[in-house]
């Protein structure tokens, strides 16, 4: 039996680019786009502030990808979480290359360019276009308002939070 694994990647960084959207044969969107994110720290040899930039190569598919596509721009600030994969090629000289890129399962636009904070949660959605938790209590509410009232017949419950031990 193989032991327990995860492939899991959250990101907090900056679009390099604006998602470039396509379409497979069967109409499902792919959105690819570049993310940096920074990395700082003091060195203890010159006691200067060092800094280190990574680029991700990043992709979505699906409803994800067409809000990809809709909402995110170059300079936009971003919370990514997905899976990392890896695909092999050869170039067109025959050299064997590998590129790894971060499949996308979760976006939240945090700032956008212009630098105001977006509440875009309500228009995120997975692969599999589920509504987040987030939406799930206004629905809960409303049907809470829909259930009949309790009839008369049913007792009244007294207050026994006093007979309670502990």
């Amino acid at each position: 039996m193989p032991g327990r694994s995860l492939n899991k990647v959250m990101l907090i960084g900056n679009l390099t680019r604006d998602p470039e959207i396509r379409y497979t044969a069967k109409n499902s969107a792919v959105a690819k786009f570049g993310l940096a994110t920074n990395r700082s720290w003091m060195s203890q040899e010159s006691g200067q502030r060092e800094e280190q930039v990574e680029f991700h190569n990043i992709t979505a598919w699906g409803k994800l990808a067409d809000l990809c596509g809709q909402l995110l721009h170059k300079g936009d600030n971003v919370y990514l979480e997905g899976r990392l994969q890896t695909s092999k090629y050869q170039t067109k000289d025959g050299q064997d290359r590998s590129s790894t890129d971060i499949i996308l399962e979760e976006m939240i636009l945090l700032k956008s360019r212009s630098g105001a904070p977006m509440a875009a949660e309500d228009a995120m959605a997975d692969d599999a276009g589920a509504e987040k938790p987030k939406a799930a209590p206004r629905k809960k509410a409303a049907a809470k308002e829909a259930e009949p009232a309790p009839s008369d017949d049913v007792a009244a419950v007294e207050d026994v939070s006093d007979d309670i031990p502990f």
